[in-house]
């Protein structure tokens, strides 16, 4: 059947249309009213003035469609659809950041908190998002420290022998150690934190309260300073949230700036009555640029499947599904939404300023090749999802040939420059390595145990000096080699540590706790540029250390083995001609004009294996 005599039997309900190849992969997903009308309508001449339109006539050889009751099920249904088959005539959003959660993990027996940017379905309850990013580290961090329930990645399903580092500092009730908390304490401390991250502030107060009275008329004075403390902290924090919501409501304002094919669009998050985030988004192929169906499929695909919908959207012009898709999202928000147009007055003014921005965006993303250092490092904190901006980078490598020699290097990045002063170099003994590992005469071939112990080495004499930790562990290798620095971590207690690896070919960013979700950065992106500099520099730093050592392995097996000849000859003798391979061409005489004759005899008789006399003489060889 002919493709136009197909599109004439189509249904006059809504629903959903797909063009197809001849490959049936499909090409575009459309809504409609009436699938009828509007699929006709692509076959209309005088719509082909549209590149678009006329290119998607030309490739489809097939369209299907799917039938649904109302207008507001096509819409669900077609974000659902582009999002999952991302067809090639869909604009599609690519978004560069995503924002943080808390993780509450009511199913344990004690439950924890964690800061994630996944969702799952694994018994636990999720709280956000939070944006800025590092708003989540920061609620997290006061959980730690008022409520002292932890994040870490204890076993406790078991008892362990003693507490870690977070215990000794009142930042964990120590579950994980029979003895050092009730199960009923730790119990009211978790519903605590959950009436906290559900907004119940008004409850947890009373509960504060009533709590704190209790302890006091029973003589526990301690307990009841505790009590008042938590409440004093949340009542700070209920009062300045009344003030910002006050100043304000929740808005997003969405603005762009474009030359086909190259576009970006800045959407400012508002909260309170002020600015709390930015996103950015580009596009590098949208030949045929068109605002009525960009804005839209835009708008779908942001909020659609969002988690948080703010109470008002501000854009720079109207269009067509305006009014439905405000209804479905105000379903979906349990509140009211409304998209609206500012036309004048300060929504106005401020729609404007973020079309400025995307201008701005636009020139440093696709004309200026090297943003300023301060905007890479903010762009390293959204994209690896810091709690804040790294101030130092600590970069480790490991090196060797078939396990030999094995070394390590870590080298540091503070400030927007290398600090070469604060290199390190780690010798691997094997400490790490597992029972029944390769290790005599030099060889260690498990790059995983090399890892943890020059990682552990580094952060246990860290630990030892009361030092601060760097901003960021990078690791040079993909999630073997990250598992295995943070298995040295998990050894020394340290947790919430911010820690990546990059792979070498793929140039994949895997984050410690989102190895499921791996980071691809644009290959002109500042931020890779940044972090394939700082590993580069960490495998040269563990090559030149390696090359050293083999270097004076060399030395050793060969010239120091003769006897009568030290380092210190060897080394001489090595400046002055070169190589052994050199000295074996040489006369005795030669090599007597650098070093005493009887030593040039022997290393001449070495080189060539000639025996002198005495060699026959056992006692002798036992002095030598």
């Amino acid at each position: 059947m002919d493709l136009r005599e197909k599109v004439a039997q189509l249904p006059t309900q809504p629903g959903v249309y797909l063009f197809k190849d001849a490959t049936e992969k499909i090409l575009y997903v459309g809504k409609a009213n009436s699938l009828r009308s509007r699929v006709r309508s692509y076959f209309l001449e005088s719509n082909w003035v549209n590149a678009k339109t006329g290119s998607l006539v030309r490739e489809a050889v097939d369209v299907d469609y799917i039938v649904v009751d109302n207008q507001k099920e096509a819409l669900a249904l077609e974000n659902n659809l582009i999002k999952q088959y991302k067809p090639k005539f869909n604009i599609l959003l690519r978004d560069d950041k995503t924002y943080p959660y808390i993780r509450y993990t009511a199913f344990e027996k004690f439950p924890r908190v964690y800061v994630t940017r996944r969702l799952a379905k694994d018994g636990s309850m999720y709280f956000g998002p939070y944006f800025p990013a590092r708003l989540a580290y920061q609620m997290v961090h006061l959980i730690h420290k008022h409520f002292l329930v932890p994040s870490c990645t204890v076993d406790l399903t078991r008892t362990h022998p003693r507490p870690c580092l977070q215990y000794y500092i009142h930042r964990c009730l120590g579950p994980c150690v029979a003895g050092l908390v009730t199960d009923e304490r730790y119990a009211e401390a978790a519903h605590d934190v959950r009436m906290f991250l559900e907004g119940r502030r008004s409850d947890l107060t009373h509960s504060l309260e009533i709590r704190m009275h209790a302890a006091s008329e029973n003589e526990k004075f301690e307990e009841a300073a505790t009590y008042r403390d938590l409440l004093r902290t949340i009542t700070e924090m209920e009062e300045r949230q009344k003030i910002a919501a006050a100043a304000g409501d929740d808005t997003d304002v969405l603005g762009w700036y474009g030359e086909p094919p190259q576009v970006a669009v800045n959407l400012f998050h508002i909260r309170g009555g002020r600015v709390v985030d930015r996103r950015d988004f580009y596009w590098e192929n949208l030949d045929e640029f068109d605002a009525a169906e960009f804005l839209p499929s835009l708008l779908k695909q942001l909020y659609l499947d969002a988690e948080y919908i703010p109470r008002y959207i501000h854009t720079p012009f109207d269009f067509d599904d305006c009014n439905l898709l405000e209804e479905v999202l105000t379903e979906k928000a349990g509140h009211k939404v409304e998209i609206l147009n500012p036309q004048r007055g300060q929504k106005h003014a401020f729609l404007e300023l973020v079309e400025k921005n995307a201008q701005q965006s636009f020139i440093t993303r696709f004309r200026i090749s090297t943003p300023s250092k301060d905007a890479i490092v903010e762009a390293l904190e959204a994209a690896l999802g810091l709690p804040e901006p790294p101030k130092r980078i600590e970069s480790f490598d490991i090196s060797h040939i078939q396990g030999s020699e094995t070394v390590a290097s870590m080298v540091v990045w503070e400030a927007g420059k290398m600090k070469k002063s604060d290199y390190r170099k780690f010798i691997i003994r094997g400490e790490a390595m597992p029972e029944g590992a390769e290790k005599s005469a030099g060889i260690l071939r498990d790059d995983f145990a090399s890892m943890q112990e020059a990682v552990e080495r580094r952060y246990r004499r860290l630990q030892a000096e009361n030092k601060p930790f760097p901003s960021l562990i990078l690791i040079d290798g993909g999630i073997g080699q990250l598992h295995a620095a943070a298995k040295a971590l998990d050894k020394l207690a340290i947790i919430n540590q911010p820690m990546a690896s990059i792979a070498k070919k793929e140039e994949i960013l895997y984050i410690l706790g989102r190895e499921d979700e791996p980071v691809v950065l644009d290959h002109h992106s500042p931020v890779l540029h940044l972090i394939q500099q700082i590993r580069d520099e960490t495998h040269r730093f563990a090559v030149t250390f390696h090359r050293q050592r083999r270097a004076k392995v060399r030395l050793r097996t060969s010239l120091t083995e003769i006897a009568g000849v030290g380092n210190r000859t060897a080394q001489k003798l090595l400046r002055r001609f070169g190589s052994v391979t050199r000295l074996k061409e040489l006369s005795v005489d030669d090599i007597a004009a650098e070093v005493p004759r009887a030593q040039a005899q022997r290393v001449y008789d070495a080189l060539h294996e000639i025996k002198s006399p005495q060699s026959s003489d056992p006692q002798t060889n036992s002095l030598g």
